[in-house]
């Protein structure tokens, strides 16, 4: 008889560690997933507070070209504002596209070309756009990492007691998917 009690006390005490261990090993997921979005987040920010000087800098030069800079202010109020992980990557394609709309802009002004205050502040965004990237890159592997912990069996089942939720991935507009266009 107690040979039979310590058997089924074993197998209820490794019973336990395992849900435990699936748990942790949810919950470690989930703060990967959380800590990658907050990094995309201060790529974020940096790229926001890089463009209004941006914008200050070839206002200088193109003072006629207000359309373009009220479109970036738009985008990137509207970026800043987005909440959902879905808005907010509208957002952020959207003010991609703004960008490369007023960088399209400083190529007719050689004078702003030139200007050291505006090559600086194009290198940083495009090394912010870089890190943006690596930022995505990184939080959609841990949301995939996620998502499938809680897809596969039997951890399913503990993830959907535990009210685990499987996350949105941080995607790109088809536009942006697309080969881009290069003129001579």
């Amino acid at each position: 008889m107690s040979t039979v009690l310590y058997v089924v006390l074993s197998v209820i005490v490794l019973f336990l560690l395992w849900v435990i261990s699936i748990y942790n090993s949810l919950v470690r997921s989930k703060i990967r997933t959380e800590e990658s979005w907050s990094d995309i987040d201060v790529q974020l920010k940096r790229r926001y507070d890089l463009i209004p000087n941006l914008i200050e800098t070839v206002k200088g030069y193109a003072q006629h070209e207000k359309d373009v800079f009220e479109k970036v202010t738009l985008a990137r109020s509207q970026a800043m504002q987005a909440q959902t992980i879905q808005d907010k990557s509208q957002a952020e394609n959207i003010l991609t596209s703004t960008l490369k709309s007023l960088f399209a802009v400083s190529e007719n002004y050689p004078d702003l070309k030139a200007s050291q205050n505006f090559l600086k502040l194009q290198d940083e965004l495009s090394d912010t756009e870089n890190k943006i990237q690596a930022a995505r890159r990184f939080y959609n592997s841990n949301v995939r990492d996620l998502n499938i912990k809680i897809s596969v069996f039997p951890t399913n089942i503990f993830a959907k007691m535990l009210n685990f939720v499987k996350k949105e991935f941080f995607q790109a507009e088809e536009e942006e998917k697309g080969v881009p266009q290069v003129k001579f």
